[in-house]
């Protein structure tokens, strides 16, 4: 998003209102959208003032990493909003695995134990590889 219109600019679009041109032309006159227009007169209609609204959204949130550095530590098995309560702080997940990311702290769940290799998970044929279904389509 860029900067907002000029005060000026909108002093001039206003003045061309009261002048009696229309919307249509002070957009093409002034080089601006339509709705942009509309939108300096209403807000002066309405609010009385013309000035370009706050631009950006709320304030970034710290997180105390630190703190997080000794939930984690406390609760391996947390998750990350359940960290987020912990810390008393009001923000996404995402922020939490920023902070975690910050931390050098990977928050990937590892198994356990890796699957045997003797016992088969799931049932399967005894052959093994791209091989294994040709060899059953095999006529003798």
């Amino acid at each position: 998003m860029g900067a907002p219109y000029s005060q000026d600019l909108r002093d001039r679009v206003l003045r061309a209102y009261d002048r009696g041109m229309k919307t249509k032309q002070i957009a093409e006159v002034f080089a601006v959208s339509k709705a942009w227009a509309r939108r300096v007169k209403q807000r002066y209609r309405e609010h009385g003032e013309t000035r370009p609204r706050k631009m950006g959204g709320p304030g970034v949130i710290k997180v105390d990493r630190v703190r997080l550095a000794e939930l984690v530590a406390e609760h391996p098995d947390a998750t990350a909003s359940e960290l987020r309560e912990l810390l008393g702080v009001e923000c996404s997940e995402s922020t939490i695995y920023m902070a975690l990311k910050a931390l050098k702290l990977t928050y990937k769940k590892r198994r356990s134990m890796r699957p045997s290799r003797i016992a088969l998970m799931s049932p399967r044929s005894d052959k093994i590889g791209k091989h294994a279904r040709n060899s059953s389509r095999r006529a003798d």
